[in-house]
């Protein structure tokens, strides 16, 4: 359980780490250097986000999302799976209209087209001023509410804009059959125990996914290799093979 200490512990870091870092997450900033032809600190994290998920799918969001680690904290308070299938459909509806505002935007802006990682941050950090703890705390409640409500990371789920970068470049990945980090399976060793899917933090049903050989095609997996570690026959493992 070595790994999972070390994962819980560096989600706990980019919890803590923030509100130095909401700024580079933003959809709202992102939005404000559209409009000025400025490719801003979370144009280039998202594009990172992009082109790392290709080989690495959501790795992210299992070690460093801090949107993440605060969820895995309310999982404490609602441990249930979060219900999915339609709803998990949600975050791409937004995401949808949000890029295509963002083309809008840029269309519509005006001057040269720059770079300025630090745009809107001071010195680098997001929340400096009392207004922005504001939105801050707004945030922090838009992503913990669906936790506490629904079950097990519920806003990467249902309302996540950063997650179809990943799952986007994810699945790009595999139409190129590029070696992808993925949890790879065999269900020959299986027992049924079913651990795998009591400790996933994603609440997803890993022990159906292994019985069809399915669960290295998930895109909702997030990589986090808790179900790897708590396998007790090993029919669980990482794998970079091209899927």
């Amino acid at each position: 359980m070595k790994r999972q200490n070390i994962r819980k512990l560096t989600l706990l870091i980019s919890l803590l780490l923030f509100p130095v870092t909401m700024w580079y997450f933003s959809p709202a900033i992102i939005s404000m250097a559209m409009m000025k032809h400025i490719m801003n600190g979370s144009f280039f994290v998202f594009m990172a986000m992009l082109v790392c998920s290709t080989f690495a799918g959501r790795l992210f969001c299992g070690y460093l999302c801090p949107a993440g680690g605060l969820q895995e904290c309310a999982a404490q308070v609602n441990g249930h799976a979060a219900k999915q299938g339609g709803r998990d459909k949600i975050k791409f509806v937004i995401w949808t209209v949000w890029i295509m505002a963002l083309i809008v935007l840029f269309i519509l802006g005006n001057g040269n087209v720059t770079a300025d990682f630090f745009f809107m941050t001071d010195h680098g950090v997001s929340v400096t001023e009392v207004f922005n703890y504001v939105i801050y705390y707004g945030v922090i409640t838009l992503l913990v509410a669906p936790a506490l409500i629904h079950g097990k990371r519920a806003a990467c789920h249902y309302i996540c804009w950063m997650a179809p970068f990943m799952m986007t470049g994810q699945k790009a990945g595999q139409l190129l059959h590029i070696p992808q980090l993925h949890i790879a399976s065999d269900k020959n060793k299986c027992i049924n125990c079913k651990k795998c899917v009591s400790v996933c933090p994603m609440g997803l049903d890993v022990h159906k996914m292994v019985s069809q050989s399915q669960y290295s095609m998930s895109t909702e997996c997030i990589n986090c290799g808790a179900c790897v570690d708590s396998c007790p026959k090993k029919a669980l493992k990482y794998s970079m093979k091209a899927k």
